[in-house]
């Protein structure tokens, strides 16, 4: 972790010297996010199963207009999100 953040003050110190708005830009947006940053390049871990999943469940809820009662929305979940193999072998 400290070889990573000697190499961004490195970095940052040359990019806001540099006469390229875009890139000084940049470095403050990162500068800003440095701990998340940071904390990514050690534990690589995403919520984008997360984003996905719900992005199904959300799509289902439209495509259903709605839904007698809770019940019948669990079972299209688990029904279109549970990975079921409905094809006979």
């Amino acid at each position: 972790m400290a070889a990573m953040t000697r190499f961004f003050t490195r970095w940052y110190s040359w990019a806001v010297r540099s006469r390229l708005e875009p890139v000084k830009k940049v470095a403050a947006i990162l500068k800003r996010h440095l701990d998340g940053v940071l904390r990514f390049v050690k534990h690589p871990i995403t919520n984008g199963v997360a984003e996905g999943l719900n992005s199904k469940i959300m799509s289902i809820k439209r495509k259903a207009s709605g839904f007698r009662n809770a019940s019948n929305f669990t079972t299209a979940i688990h029904f279109h999100c549970g990975g079921l193999d409905l094809y006979p072998r």
